[in-house]
């Protein structure tokens, strides 16, 4: 099971921890598809928030784990990591035995 959980500070959204495999076993096409899914739109937001936006993160990788925290994001990060919310929970909706999603004040908006 994949865990995602968004971090937030009051109102504010400021970045995600995720652990572990979205797949059971070697054989297990529909976790390794989620466990794509997952990584790929991660990777995009990270990326997007250092490289295009220009915000500062702390980011590590390690095997099945990916931390990324902005100390200070600008208005456009917090869009982009409610974007990654939006797009990962609706993932876990439909995948709910290989994802979960957590924190992140589910009221926050933009």
């Amino acid at each position: 099971m994949t865990s995602v959980k968004f971090l937030a500070d009051k109102n504010l959204i400021y970045g995600f921890e995720i652990g572990g495999h979205s797949s059971k076993n070697c054989d297990d096409e529909v976790g390794k598809i989620v466990c794509a899914a997952v990584s790929s739109a991660s990777y995009m937001a990270a990326n997007t928030v250092t490289d295009i936006i220009g915000d500062k993160a702390d980011i590590q990788v390690d095997e099945a784990k990916m931390v990324f925290v902005c100390k200070k994001p600008s208005d456009a990060t917090v869009k982009v990591l409610l974007g990654l919310k939006l797009h990962l929970t609706a993932l876990a909706d439909d995948y709910s035995n290989n994802l979960r999603i957590f924190g992140g004040a589910k009221d926050v908006k933009d």
